[in-house]
């Protein structure tokens, strides 16, 4: 059975990969992407960008977003291909380019310089890239969240508290990394107990089988291989911080202010494909399976370890929990201890957040925003 991986890449430069960035750009099924990326190496070139964007947008009727091979992710390609894009889209008298990166960090660096109009990227990386370059941006979908997924493998332990004194191999600057110090967190440790290296994912089942390894902090499909290594126990993974690794579909603020119905036509677009995957509709998850380069078993392993909203009133209720809050102020926390908030971020508020429950960090500089709003009209239409 072909694996769907998340396989770290290394940043592109933004002026390299625009030129990337077409209809034609889907890659073969094959390609295998990550979620995760080499932050700081994004961050630096994103900052440029970000200093040189105008933030005053306009009314139009052409839009672009973009998105990489990732469970959580591959309704998009189902909605391209199968026209629903087109179909909500034409209901608001507008079109809409749906475009596959082949690489998570190209399509970030893409939505940052403004080449497109929206990008689906998790909520740690909408904070640390975009936002921390000073594009004000929106998430606009919040589409699941990592329920195990990502997991800490420890060798002959059996406890959070058996890494103290070890080295623990991971993808740095990763959700991977945050679940660590998440899972440190809860039982009083930090990473000043422990050492950490930085692991390619494409490595770590090879790492894994070396008796030297102590400890491996990965995603699936790998964590299922490390599971059924001898000697290795998960001691957390992101069941235990449930909701706070979001996948979310992210889009300029400005250009969904001037252009609301783009916001719409994209809500509307996403959850017919999730009504389809809520009613097992085979055909349709072994289209996605196969645009991913996995069957339909792999598939299905992947989404049962990925807590989908199926539901417009599930997404909403989750964009206005007040956990949301607290998770993002977590984000922001782990951030600034890592430095991904920029060179000249003086604490982890200094990039505002704006949630339902309220803004975290600076209100005059709130570069992040959870907007329920055209989730919730969608709900209250059915």
């Amino acid at each position: 059975m072909t694996q769907l991986t998340r396989l770290s890449q290394s940043a592109t430069s933004p002026s390299d990969a625009s030129a990337q960035v077409s209809s034609a750009a889907v890659s073969s099924a094959s390609s295998t992407v990550s979620r995760n990326a080499s932050k700081r190496a994004a961050l630096a070139g994103a900052l440029l960008l970000g200093a040189s964007l105008s933030p005053q947008a306009m009314a139009q009727d052409s839009f672009s977003v973009c998105w990489s091979v990732y469970a959580g992710w591959m309704p998009w390609e189902y909605a391209d291909t199968q026209g629903i894009v087109d179909k909500w889209a034409k209901k608001y008298d507008i079109n809409i380019d749906v475009v596959q990166v082949n690489d998570y960090v190209e399509s970030t660096n893409q939505y940052t310089s403004g080449n497109v109009d929206g990008c689906a990227m998790t909520n740690m990386d909408a904070l640390t890239l975009p936002a921390a370059s000073g594009v004000d941006s929106t998430a606009l979908i919040l589409g699941d969240y990592s329920d195990g997924n990502d997991g800490v493998m420890v060798r002959d332990g059996d406890s959070i508290e058996s890494l103290k004194g070890r080295e623990v191999n991971l993808v740095q600057f990763s959700v991977s990394h945050y679940l660590l110090a998440r899972a440190l967190d809860s039982v009083g440790m930090s990473e000043r107990d422990l050492t950490t290296t930085n692991t390619g994912d494409a490595d770590i089942v090879a790492l894994a089988s070396n008796p030297d390894t102590q400890a491996v902090v990965t995603w699936n499909p790998q964590l299922a291989t490390l599971k059924d290594m001898p000697g290795y126990t998960e001691v957390f993974n992101s069941s235990d911080i449930p909701g706070e690794i979001l996948d979310l579909m992210v889009v300029n603020t400005q250009t969904l202010k001037d252009n609301p119905d783009f916001g719409h036509a994209l809500v509307g677009a996403w959850y017919e494909v999730m009504e389809k995957m809520k009613a097992g509709d085979e055909a349709a998850l072994t289209q996605m399976a196969d645009a991913a380069g996995t069957d339909l078993a792999g598939y299905q392993s992947q989404l049962a370890a990925t807590h989908m909203y199926y539901t417009p009133a599930e997404s909403v209720a989750a964009f206005n929990a007040p956990g949301l809050k607290d998770t993002m102020q977590h984000i922001a926390d782990f951030s600034f201890a890592q430095g991904l908030l920029g060179e000249g971020a003086p604490d982890s508020g200094f990039i505002g957040i704006e949630t339902p429950a309220g803004v975290i960090g600076d209100e005059g500089n709130v570069m992040l925003r959870f907007d329920p709003s055209y989730t919730a009209a969608l709900a209250d239409s059915q």
